[in-house]
């Protein structure tokens, strides 16, 4: 499957994609792996995953919902949900509505997020 794919018609969607892609690109050179479910920022593990909940839910909050993955959970109020996968890895899905949402708090998760894919 391709991005376009993917996306469909969807540009909201596929503008803050490309805006979030951007962002990791200025970290280095990231894989990009697209299913039908998702689409993920890869180095040796996920950097960041974002996935469309218009895809899945008949009312969707947000045109796109990133997920990260830290060792600790953060207390943020702006992550929609945080969940405890193991020991020692939460997962943390936000909400994007807009260009503007990806500012320099998110800018800060997706670096760490790209230290901890090494």
């Amino acid at each position: 499957m391709t991005l376009d794919e993917f996306f469909g018609d969807d540009l909201v969607a596929r503008r803050l994609f490309d805006a979030l892609a951007k962002e990791v690109a200025r970290f280095g050179s990231a894989n990009i792996r697209v299913s039908k479910s998702q689409v993920a920022f890869r180095r040796k593990k996920n950097v960041a995953v974002v996935w469309m909940p218009g895809s899945y839910l008949e009312r969707p909050s947000a045109p796109l919902v990133l997920t990260l993955s830290f060792p600790k959970r953060d207390d943020s109020p702006r992550w929609k949900e945080v969940t405890q996968i193991s020991a020692s890895r939460f997962t943390h899905h936000l909400e994007l509505h807009e260009v503007k949402d990806i500012n320099a708090q998110v800018k800060g998760w997706l670096h760490a997020a790209w230290e901890a894919a090494a």
